[in-house]
Order: structure tokens, then C-alpha cells, then sequence
């Protein structure tokens, strides 16, 4: 950069340059996505950036992006592209007037990025969220202390399996990665892997939490794995894909519940006609 500390200002966000980073500084207001307030900021090293973008956008808009490396941001990795545009932590949205003070800071910043170490990390560059955090699921707490993730189910959520298993411990020792599955789809969840063994189905596995409609928002859940996923990197750990499972045969009542909450989604208009019908015809064939 020209001048170290040099600020651009957008929409929701105001990046700071510096000599070795981009410090990150979120807005807080109604019309700020709610993911961006809970980062508050994020310092994102140079090397972490593979590189940068300038597009336009709606409404009279550019868009200026660092596109992180792979493997750079445990907040990215645990997202697994499932992000909405708009909550993405990496864009900074300007007016259009601004386009060539915004086209110079990103000739800038291309400029001192490493022409050789644009690749995949085989570590996280950019720190991740504070602990300790927690979040409330449809059928459990899920807390987490930087060292053991904690489960303590609801009796008017959790599944009979996950009541007959009891309340759930792990420590980061234990774990091999973290498998986020976003609120805003049908059966999002939040699932702890423990090796390589194919997972069963979120509701009934007492190594997962599962959202629902207004549990487990992006912005609590996804820190949350986030942050776990950074633990389990720092001790060796390496985030396993599961294999896919064969469809198991449910309680009734389990699978009335999941129905209803499907319902919950459709009236919000979460979930298409089409949708609806198709996945409540899958889950009453796995009866």
C-alpha cells in the first residue's frame, strides 16, 4: 500500500490495509448481516489471500473480493461454499462512484501478494473465532470451551436415540473434523466426525445437533464450527469427508417431527412446493 493504514469504506464493512494484512472491520446495524456482526473483525494476512477481484454489482455497486486460499480460513473451510453472497465476509460492496479508488486499492493489494504461495495451506492462516461459544439447536445445546464439545439435549427436540444415549462430551482429541450443514436448507446440522465410519442420520446421531427454524442461525453456528475445526487442525487432526449412508429405518415419531419441522419451512418459504413434496415423500419412505 501507498500508506500503511490506509482505510476503504463500504457498505456493512471498512477494510483497513496494512504491511503484511487486511484488518477487517464489520458494522454493526439492523441492515448489517448478523454473521458479520458476530466476527466484530478479522485480521487476514497477505499470504492468506490468493487473489483479488473488482466487479460490479446491484444497485449501483462495485464489489471488491480477496479470494482466500484454500485451506487459509477455518470459517471458510467449515462453510464449505454455502455461504450467501451477502454474507460473505471476504466482499466489500461500494458505490459505483467509488470504483476507481477501489480499482487502485486492489492493483494495491495485488501487488504485494506472494506471486508463489497462492495455493492450498496446510494450515489456517486466519485465526478463528474466540471461545468459549454456544448455540441452541432444535434438539440440544451445543457449547464449546476450546478443548471438549458439549451436547445437552431438549426433551422437546432430541430424538429417542439421542435421550437414550444421554448428554455428549468430546473432546478435540477425539474428533477427525466438523461437517456444517447450513440452517437455511432442510436437515441443517451441525455433526462432530469421529474417523471414518459413515455417520447415521443427524437427528438420531449423538455426535450432531440439528437447526431448525430459528436454531442455529449462520451467525452462531457457523463460528461455532469454525472454531472447533481450528482445534481439531491444531492437534492433528484431519477433517474427514463421511461416506454416504444407506437410509435407516426411523421412529414414527421421529419422522413426524422432522414433517413438521419441513412444514415450518415451507410456510417460511424456505422450502419450494416441489421441495416439500419430494422430501416428505422420502421421509416417510424411510419408514
Amino acid at each position: 500500500m501507498s500508506r500503511m493504514g490506509d482505510v476503504l469504506a463500504g457498505f456493512h464493512a471498512a477494510w483497513e490495509f496494512e504491511s503484511d494484512s487486511v484488518l477487517i472491520r464489520y458494522e454493526r446495524g439492523i441492515r448489517t448481516p448478523k454473521l458479520f456482526q458476530a466476527l466484530g473483525e478479522r485480521r487476514i494476512p497477505l499470504q492468506a489471500i490468493a487473489g483479488v477481484t473488482l466487479t460490479p454489482g446491484k444497485r449501483g455497486t462495485v464489489v471488491l473480493r480477496a479470494e482466500p486460499r484454500p485451506g487459509a480460513d477455518p470459517l471458510m473451510e467449515a462453510a464449505a461454499g454455502q455461504l450467501k453472497e451477502g454474507c460473505d465476509p471476504y466482499r466489500l460492496v461500494l458505490p459505483r462512484d467509488r470504483e476507481t479508488l477501489a480499482e487502485y486499492y486492489a492493483d494495491e493489494l495485488r501487488a504485494r501478494l506472494p506471486e508463489d504461495d497462492r495455493g492450498p495451506t496446510d494450515r489456517f492462516l486466519v485465526p478463528a473465532p474466540d471461545v468459549p461459544m454456544n448455540f441452541k439447536a432444535y434438539d440440544g445445546k451445543a457449547s464449546f470451551d476450546g478443548k471438549t464439545v458439549h451436547f445437552r439435549w431438549f426433551w422437546t427436540g432430541a430424538s429417542s436415540a439421542k435421550w437414550k444415549a444421554g448428554d455428549q462430551s468430546f473432546a478435540v482429541s477425539e474428533l477427525s473434523g466438523v461437517e456444517w450443514r447450513s440452517p437455511e436448507v432442510f436437515e441443517g446440522h451441525l455433526r462432530l466426525l469421529r474417523g471414518t465410519a459413515a455417520p447415521v442420520q443427524a437427528d438420531q446421531d449423538p455426535a450432531a445437533v440439528v437447526f431448525g427454524l430459528g436454531y442455529g442461525p449462520v451467525h452462531e453456528s457457523l463460528p461455532f464450527a469454525a472454531a472447533v475445526l481450528d482445534a481439531v487442525r491444531v492437534r492433528g487432526g484431519v477433517a474427514a469427508v463421511p461416506a454416504p449412508s444407506a437410509p435407516q429405518r426411523r421412529d414414527p415419531a421421529d419422522i413426524a417431527e422432522r414433517i413438521r419441522h419441513l412444514g415450518e419451512l415451507h410456510q417460511a418459504g424456505l422450502v419450494t412446493d416441489e421441495e416439500f413434496s419430494v422430501k416428505k415423500a422420502e421421509l416417510l419412505a424411510e419408514l
